[in-house]
Order: structure tokens, then sequence, then C-alpha cells
């Protein structure tokens, strides 16, 4: 606990909120080496449609600077560089050896020099106000322990004009599909995780923090609670995932 009795939740577990960074960063530097992989099978590669999506609304300019955090293996900074035609991407990320995949993966596709790789908390950036024209997260935000914190240090990094979009797993409308996509997802999901990746555990850490996020509108009013303008959603796949935009005017 901490001196103030704060507590958050992982997963489906109460912990303190001076645990839970730490319990987010075991899950992810365990599953690192395998993250991308997962990725495909646990989505039957629709997150790569969800991703192409994302940039579809974002629509990257040249010169662009963007700063991807919650970026892990850089996923989102190679499609936006790819998009933009040339620009700069910072990935950061809590989880060093996440970022640590990134950097192979960039260095095979000979692109080192349009990227770096920082090491830092969502919730205090160590950037300085007005730095950045794009900010994403993707799969990202319902690992952190405070998500509106995270939501004000975004608008505090964007320049004027700025563009913030995430893309996170949400809610689908009708209970009855939900409950469809609730019991392939804590019945597969965490037995795939064990195949794939050799731990359960953290899979069924992921299905459980999904279904601990706010919903659509809830998280759409954190944006603009942040100082985000023009706040929008679009549901991806019925509402398996979602994607959320708002501008720093």
């Amino acid at each position: 606990m901490t001196d103030d009795g704060n507590t958050t939740h992982f997963g489906y577990q109460t912990v303190s909120e001076t645990e839970k960074a730490g319990k987010v960063q075991g899950v992810f530097t365990s599953v690192a080496s395998k993250y991308d992989v997962m990725n495909d099978v646990m989505s039957v590669g629709i997150h790569r449609i969800w991703k192409d999506a994302m940039m579809d609304w974002l629509a990257p300019r040249a010169g662009q600077k963007l700063l991807d955090v919650a970026g892990g293996t850089g996923d989102i900074s190679f499609r936006f560089l790819k998009r933009a035609g040339y620009g700069h991407a910072t990935v950061l990320d809590l989880t060093e050896s996440m970022l640590v995949e990134g950097r192979k993966r960039a260095e095979a596709d000979k692109m080192s020099e349009q990227l770096d790789w920082v090491v830092g908390d969502a919730m205090a950036l160590p950037f300085e106000d007005n730095t950045f024209d794009v900010y994403t997260i993707s799969f990202g935000i319902r690992n952190v322990t405070r998500p509106q914190e995270a939501l004000d240090e975004a608008y505090r990094v964007l320049r004027p004009g700025g563009r913030l979009m995430v893309l996170e797993f949400s809610q689908l409308p009708n209970p009855m599909m939900q409950a469809a996509y609730d019991a392939y997802s804590f019945n597969v999901i965490p037995r795939m995780g064990q195949l794939i990746a050799n731990d359960r555990d953290s899979y069924q850490y992921l299905v459980e923090s999904i279904r601990k996020f706010p919903d659509q509108d809830t998280f759409l009013g954190m944006l603009r609670k942040a100082g985000f303008e023009n706040a929008k959603y679009r549901n991806m796949t019925m509402g398996v995932a979602c994607l959320h935009s708002g501008w720093k005017i």
C-alpha cells in the first residue's frame, strides 16, 4: 500500500498505485520477444487493419515529429514514418526489453536515424512543453496507473495544433456479442499465451485489463477533460477496439 492508501487495478487484482508500474513492466518484459507474434495470433491479424485505419485517420505529413507512448517495438512509429515519407519518431516505453526488440527492427529496416528510443513513464514525460506534432498511444493507456494524468501529459507536450490519437481495446455495444467476445478472450487468449510465449499469467492480465478500461464515451470525456478539442471516436470491428482522436487548439 502507498502511504495515502491509493489503490488501483492490475487486471482483476487490487494493488497499490506504486506497485502497478512494476507489475506492468514485468508483464511486458516477459512477453517482449513474442509480443508482435502474439498480436497477430490473438487478433487473427486484424490489429494490422486497425493500425492502418489509425494511420488513415491520422494522415501523417512529411516532417512531423511523433511521440509514440507505450510504443513498445515501434509498430505505430514505423507505420507513421512510412506514411509521412520523412519525419522523426520518438518511441517511449516503460519496458526497455520492448524497446530493444524495436531497435532490432529499425536496424533491419534501415530506419534507425529517424527514431529515438526512450525508457519513460506516460504520466511524467521527459520532454519540454509544445514539442511534438503528434502523440499516439496504441494498446497502452489501459496499462497506465492513472490514465487521466497520461492524457494531461499528452496535451502538455503537444504543440498548438497538435493531434492526439489513442487506439485501445474497448466495449461492444451488444451484450450478446460482448459475452461471446469475453468467452473467446478468457478461454482462448491465455492458452495462446502459454503455447506461444510460455506465459499464461501475462495474457490473463491483458484480457482482464481490457475489461477494466472505461467505455468509449467515458474515455472521450477524459480526453475533453485534458483539454483536447474536436474529440471524437470511431469503433473498430464493432467496438472490439476503438480509435479516439483529439486536437490541442
